[in-house]
């Protein structure tokens, strides 16, 4: 994949974890916090944001709550994540991803009571009465894909209705959106028809904005009841900047999207999800590689390169998943290479593999109605493809619901 880093000579990207410490001490001085964050929860030295909130001495981390794949990336995609208590940390780690999505009151502001209804067998350990202390603000920093079908915005979404409720502040750190936030393609999600895990709320499939400017979105027009948000924004981070030319290491944001390539295919490989198709789980190279036990590899790279389909080349590949869709059969199919990201279409893309696969390979390919359409956000796409609609047809009808959204997003965006 060809990509672009930065030349210019600007000052590096600062994170908003490393301006909060810098600039903003006085909105977690003296506090309890809790803190929702994984791996990616790290500051341009890679340095976990753990070890800093524990190393300063005005702020006291009591508990810490982790997304899918849980607070140190140890779960694969839909698996429970379970809670515990981290010996390490000497914290316990509530799960927003089993035991419950939204954390209920009790488990911010009453942990010690909360911890003691799980029994040995739960924690591992008896807790002592006392020794835990209530939640006075809750803090995010998670790394999102800039992709509406991604569970961390929505664990942050309930995260801060819960946090409302208990009148607790919320503060997100703010971090890029490593695809860049200028760009947006795809549906409007129809709300609340089609509203999940994997997408709450009506934003398009690839949105163009960060986790912060989001929570703001979502805060004033989407929660029922408005939390008391604080955003801690970047410094020198510019909309149309892809994250390998921000200077920050990258770390992967979730165990199938390894890379920035990977992060690049997503908003439009993610719908193979909801059909019988390989996204490319179990591979080496997930959302970049697709395909069937029934696929001829080099026939459909053949097709899909005469499409002449832009920023984009296809190379016919054979792969035998490990674990997911498939696992332990060989596959056919193709990898995209992405050969222009600015001219790249993620969704358009696929949704002409989808077109090619089907004229095809006829019912060979299956749409899964209901959790295509979640994905989608709508079931006029796939309603659309079965009627053999042209791929460029489907994409126009995108376009209003898009416009719309940038009149709407515009009061919320925190850089130019």
């Amino acid at each position: 994949m060809t990509t672009t880093p930065s030349t210019s000579p600007r000052p590096p990207v600062k994170l908003g974890v490393e301006v909060l410490f810098e600039k903003h001490l006085d909105l977690i001085r003296g506090k309890h916090v809790g803190l929702i964050t994984n791996p990616t929860g790290l500051d341009h030295r890679l340095d976990s944001i753990i070890d800093r909130f524990r190393a300063q001495p005005e702020v006291k981390l009591v508990a810490l709550y982790g997304p899918e794949h849980g607070v140190r990336g140890n779960a694969q995609a839909g698996e429970y994540v379970a809670f515990y208590f981290d010996e390490h940390f000497h914290l316990p780690v509530f799960s927003l991803y089993g035991q419950t999505h939204k954390p209920p009151a009790d488990m911010m502001t009453n942990i010690d009571e909360y911890m003691r209804s799980f029994d040995t067998q739960h924690t591992g350990k008896q807790v002592e009465a006392g020794m835990l202390q209530a939640v006075d603000v809750m803090v995010f920093d998670l790394q999102d894909v800039g992709t509406r079908v991604y569970t961390y915005i929505a664990t942050m979404a309930y995260a801060m209705q819960a946090a409302a409720d208990a009148d607790i502040p919320f503060i997100v750190l703010d971090r890029p959106n490593p695809i860049n936030g200028v760009a947006m393609e795809g549906p409007i999600l129809e709300y609340p028809q089609h509203s999940s895990f994997i997408g709450l709320y009506p934003i398009p499939l690839r949105h163009g904005l960060t986790a912060g400017e989001l929570a703001r979105l979502f805060n004033e027009k989407f929660l029922t009841k408005k939390v008391r948000l604080t955003v801690v924004p970047m410094e020198n981070w510019s909309r149309a900047e892809w994250f390998d030319q921000t200077g920050l290491p990258w770390t992967l944001p979730s165990p199938n999207l390894p890379t920035l390539d990977s992060a690049t295919v997503y908003p439009g490989q993610v719908i193979f999800e909801g059909t019988n198709l390989s996204e490319g789980r179990g591979t080496t190279k997930p959302f970049e590689m697709f395909g069937a036990p029934w696929i001829d590899g080099f026939l459909l790279a053949q097709k899909l390169n005469a499409l002449h389909l832009p920023g984009v080349k296809f190379r016919e590949v054979w792969f035998t998943p490990t674990f997911s869709k498939f696992s332990g059969r060989q596959c056919g199919g193709c990898q995209l290479h992405v050969t222009d990201r600015s001219a790249y279409q993620s969704i358009a893309t696929t949704l002409a593999i989808l077109a090619v696969i089907r004229q095809t390979y006829g019912d060979k390919l299956e749409l899964h109605a209901s959790y295509f359409d979640k994905v989608m956000g709508t079931a006029s796409v796939r309603e659309a493809l079965l009627r053999g609609e042209p791929v460029d047809q489907i994409i126009a009808g995108f376009q209003s619901g898009l416009d719309g959204f940038a009149r709407l997003r515009a009061p919320f965006l925190l850089y130019r």
